[in-house]
């Protein structure tokens, strides 16, 4: 991969972390802020949510190739796949609860901080996404097929 690339695959993983941290917080603020925290089910949802993008976020931000050399673009890759399982599902249950009930709850309007949960949840699909292939790209295992080949 080109200098230019892995600059550009930096910028994917970081922002995309950014974008991650992003929707935990807004989880977090909806938790407090907005009193999901009564709402059974739904509060304790947002809750993991949070706790969820903050430990990923951090793992994606960790300078994990230099800690484990062997495992660390493995180990970003399942940080990133799971961030994005974190985005998609919060957007998903959202998209849900606007049309029927979850978990006993519905989504009415929408309010500024459904707009930003929206807006960060996409961004750290798309970032993430980005960063994810180019991670797999980095890593193909053709190399080592082709070595194992000639033996």
């Amino acid at each position: 991969m080109t200098e230019r690339g892995h600059r550009a695959q930096g910028v994917f993983r970081y922002l995309g972390a950014a974008a991650l941290l992003g929707v935990g917080i807004d989880h977090l603020q909806q938790y407090f802020g907005a009193s999901y925290s009564a709402i059974p089910t739904i509060g304790t949802l947002f809750a993991l949510n949070f706790v969820a993008a903050v430990l990923l976020a951090a793992g994606l931000i960790a300078p994990l190739e230099r800690l484990f050399p062997r495992a660390g673009k493995p180990i970003l890759g399942v940080l990133a796949a799971s961030g994005i399982g974190v985005a998609m599902g919060s957007l998903i249950a959202l998209l849900v609860s606007e049309q029927t009930p979850l978990f006993g709850f519905m989504e009415n309007g929408y309010r500024q901080a459904i707009v930003i949960s929206i807006v960060l949840e996409v961004a750290t699909v798309l970032l993430l996404g980005a960063f994810l292939v180019g991670l797999l790209r980095s890593t193909s295992i053709r190399p080592r097929v082709a070595q194992r080949a000639m033996r």
